[in-house]
């Protein structure tokens, strides 16, 4: 109980615990406050100041407080007059949710799709609508904890492959048979990007179907922001995309898509959407104005790329190994909590600001400080990111750190089986 007594800003009258909970948190929790964190919690370091160099969000084409966006904002709160405030299954097909349904399912190449209260609530009721008990859930070891989820809300049987490994996926899906295939584009912690096309082969030859999380792709890849899927050609292949609008769409929501002849089958089963509130008309209205933005912004997405290769390349050559990603997300993974944390540290100190990652958001001993980069950071900031990895580098010894271990592992074996 010491543990929660210290984390309390007011006391107030509260009956006891179960016991059962206090020693839960006692044996899972108080190791990792006061030894890992030392009485801290981890992923709070200092406020950033007026000049830090914030790469700790998810706007990646730097969209907020877009005119555009806020006049639809302002103008759905001041002259709407859809206000009612109830379960999205009761929307009409004239509600203004639908035309924003109508516009995401259009933008990434799809029939229908489906608004929700958020990313995570999307893959869960999505998964929820289309596995069970009987279907196999297949996910990728680093796909996002809302479709680990999601099959656990199916019910169904969830099997791990390895993380980009279409050869461990075939090998487990001929050993267990048809399901849903589960897989981020690009990867949330680390920013790698899924083999899709190599994904779908195997999803074909066992007559399975694929769910596509696109949540860190939609709006900074593809033609028009629509994707990786569309990026690659690959839309008509896949059954199922789903997104968080909370990253390039800098939004509170999330949506999935679905052949139009599911509809009203999704919303008899998907609970998320039959048991949370509609969007609020602002939010609609922002988020319908965001998605024009972002079908508009080519500038905005080559500049993110040019800054991506640049960053990438420059850590590189500091000695970080970042070579687990190649997207705008960048995972410097110290590996410990502790030594993640003096990295988050001394990046701080400095004025840069990420965000840490650790479990259960990451493996056990694979915490990292993730870098996001977006589309309006100034030359000058570009520099100061770049002085300060190179600052620090000598002090957090990137070289060292359990990822760059294993990649010298790596490359000492391939080059042992190229002598042989």
């Amino acid at each position: 109980m010491e543990t929660l007594e210290r984390v309390k800003d007011v006391v107030v009258k509260n009956p006891p615990l179960a016991a059962t909970l206090v020693q839960r948190i006692e044996r899972t929790f108080k190791p990792r406050w006061e030894g890992d964190w030392g009485g801290k919690f981890v992923l709070h370091g200092s406020q950033p100041g007026s000049n830090a160099v914030r790469l700790d969000g998810n706007d990646y084409l730097s969209v907020t407080g877009h005119p555009h966006i806020v006049a639809a904002q302002v103008e759905a709160i001041t002259k709407g007059s859809e206000h009612v405030v109830q379960s999205g299954v009761f929307l009409l097909q004239q509600h203004p949710t639908r035309a924003l349904e109508t516009a995401l399912a259009g933008w990434v190449g799809k029939e229908d799709a489906f608004v929700c209260q958020s990313g995570y609530s999307a893959n869960v009721g999505l998964l929820q609508s289309i596995a069970d008990a009987n279907t196999p859930v297949y996910l990728d070891t680093q796909a996002h904890a809302s479709l680990w989820e999601g099959a656990h809300a199916a019910r169904a049987p969830a099997y791990a492959f390895r993380h980009n490994d279409p050869a461990h996926l075939d090998k487990m899906m001929g050993k267990n048979g048809p399901g849903v295939v589960v897989v981020d584009s690009v990867y949330s912690t680390t920013g790698s990007v899924c083999p899709l096309e190599a994904i779908l082969e195997v999803v074909e030859k066992h007559g399975s179907m694929i769910l596509v999380d696109e949540s860190h792709s939609l709006g900074t890849h593809g033609p028009g922001g629509a994707g990786l899927c569309a990026e690659l050609g690959l839309t008509d292949r896949v059954h199922f995309i789903s997104a968080s609008l909370a990253k390039s769409l800098a939004g509170r929501a999330g949506f999935f898509t679905a052949p139009a002849s599911m509809r009203y089958y999704i919303l008899s089963s998907s609970f998320p959407n039959i048991f949370s509130s509609c969007l609020l008309p602002h939010e609609v209205a922002g988020l319908r104005a965001t998605v024009e933005v972002l079908q508009k912004a080519d500038a905005e997405r080559a500049r993110l790329k040019t800054i991506t290769h640049r960053v990438r390349s420059r850590l590189v050559e500091l000695g970080y190994t970042i070579n687990q990603g190649t997207e705008q997300i960048i995972a410097l993974e110290a590996g410990t909590e502790p030594d993640t944390m003096r990295l988050r540290d001394e990046l701080e100190a400095r004025g840069v600001f990420g965000a840490i990652f650790c479990a259960p958001a990451t493996a056990k001993n694979r915490a990292l400080v993730r870098l996001t980069l977006n589309a309006a950071l100034t030359e000058a900031e570009l520099v100061h990111l770049e002085n300060v990895a190179a600052e620090i580098a000598p002090i957090v010894q990137p070289w060292d750190w359990p990822v760059a271990r294993r990649a010298r592992v790596r490359a000492a074996g391939a080059q042992e089986a190229v002598a042989a």
